[in-house]
């Protein structure tokens, strides 16, 4: 059995197929970012699912694209974890944007591929190779556009008494907001970027007010200037966008570019059909 793992902060999808590319089920788990999470509590979110424990040894090959494994050291540690429950299983353990990559881009055909999830992250791919220029340094530095990097925003303006009085109202109807709820919830527990990332959906649902617009424009441009820019040919290829918070600000986004000359490509909410389709076509392949 091939499995093959999407992996985000929020949330794993899995789908095991046989060689054939069939598929022999699919699930899903809580994300498994090494970055934000111990050992024990990745293991515990793997084992105590029914689909993943049954079928654990009948793993051969596992593909793992996780968001947090673009450093050695998580890496190594997400293998360690695998190793000890998918035991009979060669492993390929990569970030999350070859996922994405692999999910939106044609072969041989430029692009540049952006993910707007829980995090954020950005990479060029020249047709066959992936160029990442800027390293993430996860959610306290970087992250720009995120779920994480909008709920912070919203935190701020509540706090800084910038909310209309009206969306302060509702805000404290939909969320516990008291200080020691949310220093605890960041600073004490496990996940503090997908807690962060549970407030976008509030700004999402009210895009069209002009604060929200003002905070989801300037968190685009911040990820335009800071990622996409970086790249030479920016206004000649197609920018493709994967993740829930792109999936939902698709036209903001779109808009957004357009002020810099850049194109809009294709927009998915989750690359695990799109990598499934790759899987299977390497299988036809090989």
């Amino acid at each position: 059995m091939i499995l093959v793992v999407d992996s985000g902060s929020t949330k794993t999808d899995w789908i095991g197929i046989d060689k054939k590319g069939s598929v022999l089920f699919s699930t899903q788990t809580l994300g498994l970012n090494p970055q934000v999470l111990s050992s024990a509590i990745i293991n515990e979110r793997i084992i105590n699912n029914f689909d993943l424990y049954q079928n654990r040894k009948k793993v051969s090959k596992l593909f793992f694209y996780g968001a947090g494994c673009g450093v050695a050291s998580s890496i190594n540690r997400i293998k360690k974890i695998f190793l000890e429950i998918f035991e009979n299983a060669m492993l390929d353990i990569k970030e999350d944007t070859y996922a994405a990559v692999y999910s939106v881009s044609k072969p041989n055909t430029a692009s540049i591929v952006c993910i707007l999830g829980t995090g954020s992250n950005c990479t060029y791919f020249d047709g066959s190779n992936i160029e990442q220029r800027v390293i993430s340094l996860g959610y306290v530095l970087m992250d720009e556009a995120s779920g994480n990097f909008y709920g912070k925003q919203l935190l701020r303006s509540y706090y800084f008494n910038e909310m209309p009085k009206n969306y302060a109202m509702e805000f404290e109807k939909e969320f516990k907001l008291d200080p020691d709820t949310i220093k605890e919830s960041i600073y004490r527990k496990e996940n503090p970027n997908t807690y962060l990332a549970t407030f976008a959906k509030f700004m999402i649902d009210r895009k069209d007010h002009p604060l929200m617009k003002e905070i989801i424009v300037k968190g685009l441009k911040r990820f335009i200037e800071h990622q996409i820019l970086q790249f030479d040919d920016c206004k000649r290829v197609p920018i493709h966008f994967v993740g829930s918070i792109a999936f939902y600000l698709k036209n903001e986004i779109k808009q957004t570019l357009n002020t810099y000359g850049l194109s809009l490509g294709n927009v998915i909410q989750r690359p695990i059909d799109g990598l499934l389709k790759y899987h299977k076509t390497l299988l036809i392949t090989s």
